[in-house]
């Protein structure tokens, strides 16, 4: 997997199983986060990514199916919700610089 450099990272879909929730609340803190930046955030369903997804943002026993469904998209597993390491490394990337994934 290729990584992508976080100036040129544009849109970040949260990627959720069959609930919604818990997605809906990281989105809205990474969207929060990231104001300004000039950089998309959603959630959907893991199953239905989006074509245009720059960085896919999921929990890691989704990652399996998350690459299935988004090749060749950067993929970043989280373990918590809130305060994961990667997620703040991939809001940090974005603002201040660097790659993100591979």
């Amino acid at each position: 997997m290729a990584g992508i450099d976080g100036k040129d990272i544009r849109k970040i879909v949260v990627a959720c199983d069959a609930g919604m929730g818990s997605s809906v609340m990281l989105a809205t803190q990474v969207r929060r986060r990231l104001k300004g930046a000039g950089v998309e955030v959603v959630h959907t369903p893991v199953n239905s990514i989006p074509g245009d997804a720059d960085v896919v943002l999921c929990h890691a026993g989704l990652a399996d199916r998350a690459r299935a469904a988004a090749p060749g998209t950067v993929l970043v597993p989280f373990q918590v919700f809130i305060g994961d390491p990667a997620v703040t490394r991939l809001v940090d990337t974005i603002k201040k610089g660097g790659t993100v994934g591979g």
